[in-house]
């Protein structure tokens, strides 16, 4: 595993604080305008807009890691599809944890 340019995970809340940096989120698609942005809803259920063309057709769930642009929105270097069901308070809750007291915990 490559440590050396680590991705923290977000959710619509916490990538504010990480505009200009590398992170990694999931969300639900919602919309694809197939001209390079991908609209969806975060764990915390907020909008995010995700530009970048995905290499596949999309399922319902969507990590993407790539570089906060703004607060709203992400410039995606990889897309992973997560199927259709997808547990987002959970998720929701390590992105909370890994920005929190527990941040020593993840990379």
């Amino acid at each position: 595993m490559d440590t050396s340019n680590p991705a923290v995970l977000v959710n619509a809340e916490l990538l504010r604080m990480h505009v200009g940096r590398r992170v990694r989120t999931v969300i639900q698609v919602l919309k694809s305008d197939g001209g390079g942005s991908v609209v969806g809803r975060s764990t915390d259920e907020q909008q995010l807009i995700i530009k970048g063309y995905p290499s596949a057709p999309l399922s319902t769930f969507v990590e993407v890691i790539g570089i906060a642009d703004s607060n709203q929105s992400i410039q995606a270097d990889s897309w992973t599809n997560f199927g259709d069901n997808f547990e987002m308070g959970c998720y929701n809750k390590v992105c909370q944890l890994a920005n929190g007291d527990f941040k020593h915990l993840f990379i």
